[in-house]
This record gives C-alpha cells, structure tokens and sequence, in this order.
C-alpha cells in the first residue's frame, strides 16, 4: 500500500465519471476519457486522483452498488496500470466497493458519511491498510439539507468527527474533512472556515473541498463555471488555516496555491 506523505499540503484531483456531478458530470465517463483527464491532473501536480461514481450533490439520484463499481472499478485499474505513481482514492460510502477497489490499487477510501451509511466501510479500509477520509455529513445525499441544526456548527462538528475517529481501527491513517455542503447551510460553511483551526484538535490531517460549490457560487450571484478565481481564493484561505489537502476540479491553480503558500512560510 503506497504512502501519503504530508509533510507539506497535497493536491487532490477530482475525477467524476458520473454522468450527473454538479460541475463536470458527463465529461469524465468511460476509461479513455478518464485516464486523459488524469494524465492532466497528474502533470499539473495533483499527487492523489479522486475517482467518484456516485453522485453526491443534493437531490443526486441514488444508484445501485453494481452501477457504481462498473463506473469505479475499470478506471481504477486503468490508473494504477499506466500511472502507478499516482495514489488513487475512490469516493464511496459502500464497504463491497470500497473492498473491490482496494484490490485493484486504490489506497484511499474517501467516506462522504463517516461510516454512518455502511458501518463495514471503516473495518474495510483498516483491514487493507489504506487511508480513509472521514467526512462529516448527516442523513444522506438525497436528505442532508433536512439536518443543518446545530447547536455550534463548529463544536458539533468536531464533536461527531472525534466520536468516530475514537472508535476507528487505526487514527493514523484518518483524515479529517468537515463536510463543506453536505448538511450544512451557506452561513454554517463560512463558519466552519472561519474557524477551521478548531479541527486541529483531532490531530489528523485536514482535507478541504470546496471547489466550486454552491457556497461560493450563491454569494456572488454566479454559477460554478464562473467560480475559479472564488475557489483559489478560498483554498488559500484553508491552506493558511491548516489545510493538508486541498481537493479541486482545476489542480493548476491549487497547486500555485500550495507553492506561494509554502513561500510564505506556511
């Protein structure tokens, strides 16, 4: 199982080969597209390739585990054959998907429901040695909006993380993402940045994604196709707030991101 090495901020490189995903859906389906979009991400300086079947932005049609493993499993198998190099983490709740993939040389298992969905996921992940992000989110996909109460977004959070990280086989290998718009409303996501170094109390790496997401869209009366310059700002912000890893649709500008910050002494 390949290594994840942090000693400085990583890139993240976002591959949805669904054809419903709120900014690229359609584009990435099928092996040949797939693998030219990652030989792009990678000679940009993503160091880890994000595959997702399953389409998790709010009211996303829910799809059989047979559907998502014939999205994941092929493309999988193509990155890890032509770009061994790359670390490969696949976006999924399912622990039979995430079992299957791990075999075909994925090394990250990236939970958008922090085990609540398929409690198998975490024992899964652990068993094969490979990292797992624990990301926070209540109720599902297609009924997170409809659990956005909190008594302090930022302590419940960190809160419900720590309970799950406690109970994980192996915290070392956990990274910590708060769930930006899964579950939370536009205020509770700038609050969550805002105080984002609350999350350093779970000493574990933090991954951040927000790229292009209607938390930053919403403000500006914009779309996601018109949110580049938005995301780079933001992911800075992250980076100087302790960020680990920055997961993004456009890695160019995320990774000149990481390089001023780490000129910056950061």
């Amino acid at each position: 199982m390949q290594s994840l090495n942090l000693e400085k901020p990583q890139v993240m490189g976002i591959l949805n080969v669904t054809p419903d995903s709120f900014f690229d859906g359609g584009k990435y389906e099928g092996v040949e597209s797939a693998i030219f979009r990652t030989k792009l991400m990678l000679d940009q300086g993503a160091t880890i390739i994000d595959v997702g079947g399953y389409s998790s932005r709010p009211g996303a049609a829910h799809i059989s585990e047979k559907e998502e493993l014939e999205r994941v499993l092929p493309v999988v198998e193509a990155i890890h054959i032509d770009f061994p190099e790359a670390l490969i983490s696949v976006d999924t709740f399912r622990s039979t998907i995430a079992k299957e993939v791990l075999k075909k040389g994925a090394a990250i298992i990236n939970d958008i429901s922090g085990g609540t969905m398929d409690p198998n996921i975490t024992k899964t992940t652990a068993n094969a040695g490979a990292y797992y992000v624990l990301m926070h989110m209540r109720g599902t996909p297609q009924t997170m909006q409809n659990f956005t109460t909190y008594e302090d977004v930022v302590n419940d959070v960190v809160k419900d993380l720590k309970m799950i990280l406690n109970n994980y086989p192996d915290p070392s290998k956990v990274i910590i993402d708060p769930g930006f718009g899964f579950s939370k409303t536009l205020e509770q996501n700038y609050q969550l940045l805002q105080q984002l170094e609350a999350f350093q109390t779970l000493n574990a790496p933090l991954l951040i994604g927000i790229s292009r997401k209607s938390m930053i869209y919403k403000v500006l009366n914009s779309t996601p196709e018109e949110s580049l310059n938005a995301t780079t700002a933001l992911n800075m912000i992250a980076l100087q707030k302790g960020a680990s890893i920055l997961r993004v649709h456009d890695v160019k500008e995320a990774v000149e991101c990481v390089q001023l910050n780490e000129r910056l002494g950061r």
